[in-house]
């Protein structure tokens, strides 16, 4: 085969390639081929919780509009940090997601100073996904109609009373030391692998009380398994307009919630990056997902990639100086 018909034929044979799906040439922007397969979303927490809500309503959206699976992965235990570790070390090609949360961003690298990761420097936001308001409720079995005759009560049985969360450096974890702190409570936290294995505990009367998002709760406090004893949010909540706020309580200025975002291994291209940002705030505006958010009162995201990466460092100096206040450890 002579020279010209050789080169010819790898020309037409590169040329043919370059048109098939998925095939990117050296000037094809990574996020014009992306997704190239489907796509793993972690879940750091076992089922039943509000994070794998929020995962699993957005993914089932991102699914339809790129034409590719996305699936929820759950990897509870361990504060979230094994999953977080498993996503720092995956390929950086967008086909690998975790959702953060304000445990695993804003608090664990100050509970957990060891972790084998830094969450600043091994992973890139892509954008705030949700924020859901924390409740407190309690069992009712125990003797307290609402959240002042629960803080009477406990602290005349001081250590006798126990707590659940969906584990250490969880936003029900952080949630009731918070209000511990600012009550003067003094009730015992029981580390779960997840919102759902912990409620079941909860539900039994195992445990007598917890802080959760309004999906996992809502349920059982409208079945009258759980009774809600306030908000922490700033305003009531309009699907419990009876509830009262902490701060209404006489704890001026308290406020917790929770929130949710996705976020990358650190490398991914930031084509990759800035699609999946625009096709995350397509999903935010589906009306699956507003109708799904509004039932829960849950506020929803979509910003760009450096907006959520500032309000993570913005919640990493609120919730270091909490922390350090309350003396939250690992239990």
């Amino acid at each position: 085969m002579d020279l010209n018909r050789r080169q010819t034929l790898v020309w037409c044979a590169t040329a043919a390639g370059s048109s098939l799906p998925g095939f990117a040439t050296a000037n094809t922007p990574a996020g014009a081929t992306w997704p190239r397969q489907s796509i793993r979303f972690v879940v750091p927490f076992a089922p039943g919780g509000t994070s794998e809500i929020v995962a699993r309503t957005v993914a089932q959206e991102l699914t339809k509009q790129l034409g590719q699976s996305v699936y929820v992965d759950n990897k509870g235990g361990g504060a979230g940090i094994p999953a977080m570790q498993e996503v720092s070390k995956a390929a950086p090609d967008g086909h690998t997601l975790i959702l953060g949360h304000v445990g695993s961003l804003a608090v664990n690298p100050y509970i957990f100073p060891n972790q084998p990761f830094d969450v600043n420097r091994d992973f890139l936001p892509v954008t705030l996904l949700a924020k859901v308001p924390n409740l407190f409720v309690i069992h009712p079995d125990v003797p307290a109609r609402d959240f002042k005759e629960f803080v009477a009560y406990v602290k005349k049985h001081p250590g006798q009373l126990n707590y659940g969360s969906a584990g250490n450096a969880s936003a029900g974890h952080l949630a009731m030391e918070y209000l511990k702190l600012v009550t003067g409570m003094f009730i015992t936290h029981i580390p779960y692998r997840g919102t759902g294995p912990q409620l079941t505990d909860l539900l039994a009367g195992r445990t007598q009380a917890s802080s959760a998002g309004l999906p996992a709760l809502m349920p059982h406090i409208k079945s009258g398994k759980l009774r809600a004893i306030a908000v922490g949010t700033a305003q009531r909540l309009s699907q419990l307009p009876d509830v009262p706020t902490v701060a209404e309580m006489g704890f001026k200025d308290f406020e917790t919630s929770q929130w949710y975002g996705i976020l990358v291994p650190a490398g991914t291209p930031k084509e990759i990056v800035k699609r999946l940002q625009e096709e995350s705030l397509k999903a935010l505006r589906s009306n699956a997902v507003t109708e799904r958010f509004a039932s829960d009162s849950a506020v929803g995201g979509g910003g760009p990639s450096e907006e959520f990466a500032a309000f993570i460092s913005q919640q990493q100096k609120t919730w270091k100086e909490i922390v350090k206040r309350a003396g939250i450890r690992p239990d």
